[in-house]
């Protein structure tokens, strides 16, 4: 017997659950299959989210000779075979491809598709779950349309599963199936916004209980065994990981302690403990900053004793370190004056060492008048004694800028008291 996601695989567009920005009246993927004038495609978007299913609905409505090939166990000699149908009676009208993970191609394999995409002899519809502009060549991503697939909502999921039940209705002609609308909506809720996993845990849900009184009966507990925890779409070396990391950055940068608590949430789930300790370091240092300079020191012990303890113990010290860090003033001075020094080594002339600041620290430097005319601060009053640093060319450049809190408040008192003998 067929898998559950396999039987009810829907055979045309109007039966395909969520992406109601492509599909349906007047939407673009819809118009494309109406037209049957198929361009190269490039569908980008989480696990089970239908790509691989509109593309075959897609394949359906073209009189192209379809191959469909999966990038992770296929090779050049996979494509070299589909080129020489080409030249046959049945590949006469042109070949549509449709490769699957296509960011398990390398360049290579990707280049030997090109030549035949670009004459129009292969219309090549690829999918793939991480960002194409990182991962597919460039010259086939010129040539391609790219379409995201969006996670599948849980009303979306819901239909699905309602269809499913009619559909396994038919392997238990002696007994009804009842699906309690409270496990109904969890397993729509903890499927991640995949339709193959929730439909994947409703078949386990319904194989798996025995019927009583000629019903088959999925109530909340027969969905929590079926599901065991809630199903993360998570790859550490995936673009989804990424997009999580990014949105636990933002959201400490935000001062939004629960939406930061809830990503860490998600990257423990996905058991990527070191990850998270990197990213914790950077936010203290990159977006906390001269706000709070102590939130590195505080950071670094609770990441010390994360890595100590492990998961899943390790989960408390990176929550009060996330919490510590969305709770603190913010000030990113540090990040913006070394970007600007960095920008100004790349793009100028620097120039050189000011003499009275190189080395001298050996016999003959003073010949080279290097340290020549080099005032100690420590000499005068109050440590200071106004020199030039910089270089001649960058002599006015100003790196920091003291961001407006408590703390480079009082930088800045202090720095305008010393240099300016003012307070102001």
């Amino acid at each position: 017997m067929k898998p559950l996601a396999d039987r009810l695989r829907p055979q045309v567009i109007e039966e395909v659950v969520g992406q109601s920005h492509l599909i349906g009246q007047n939407k673009i993927l819809t118009k494309i299959i109406e037209s049957q004038h198929i361009p190269n495609m490039i569908f980008y978007g989480p696990p089970g989210c239908g790509k691989t299913t509109v593309a075959n609905i897609i394949a359906k409505a073209t009189n192209k000779r379809f191959f469909k090939l999966n990038a992770t166990n296929a090779s050049t000699k996979d494509i070299k075979e589909i080129i020489l149908e080409l030249d046959t009676f049945m590949g006469a009208k042109g070949v549509l491809l449709y490769l699957d993970e296509i960011q398990n191609f390398n360049k290579k394999q990707q280049q030997s598709l090109l030549e035949f995409i670009e004459n129009g002899s292969i219309t090549l519809i690829a999918s793939t779950t991480e960002n194409p502009y990182f991962y597919v060549y460039n010259a086939i991503l010129s040539r391609s349309n790219v379409f995201e697939f969006k996670m599948v909502s849980s009303d979306d999921i819901e239909k699905a599963l309602m269809r499913a039940v009619e559909v396994l209705q038919n392997d238990f002609k002696s007994s009804k199936i009842l699906l309690e609308d409270e496990a109904l909506k969890y397993i729509s809720a903890i499927a991640g916004g995949d339709v193959r996993k929730a439909l994947n845990a409703l078949e386990l849900a319904v194989f798996s209980s025995k019927a009583k009184d000629n019903i088959i009966k999925i109530d909340i507990n027969a969905a929590y065994d079926a599901t065991q925890r809630k199903i993360m779409n998570f790859d550490k070396d995936g673009d989804g990981h990424y997009d999580v990391l990014s949105a636990f950055q933002k959201s400490i940068r935000g001062s939004d302690a629960d939406a930061a608590v809830h990503y860490l949430a998600r990257l423990i789930r996905g058991g990527d403990l070191l990850s998270i300790c990197r990213r914790l370091m950077v936010i203290a240092c990159e977006d906390i900053g001269l706000a709070f300079p102590s939130a590195i020191s505080i950071v670094k012990s609770c990441v010390d004793s994360a890595l100590q303890l492990g998961f899943p113990e390790a989960r408390i010290p990176l929550a009060e370190a996330t919490i510590l860090l969305a709770t603190s003033p913010k000030s990113n001075s540090a990040i913006v004056a070394i970007d600007s020094a960095l920008a100004d080594i790349d793009n100028k002339d620097i120039g050189d060492i000011p003499y009275h600041l190189k080395d001298s620290h050996y016999k003959g430097a003073d010949t080279l008048g290097h340290g020549v005319g080099y005032l100690y601060p420590h000499s005068f009053e109050n440590n200071y004694v106004k020199q030039q640093y910089l270089p001649d060319n960058i002599k006015n450049a100003i790196y920091y800028k003291a961001g407006n809190n408590k703390f480079e408040n009082n930088i800045k008192m202090y720095l305008n008291k010393l240099i300016n003998g003012s307070d102001k």
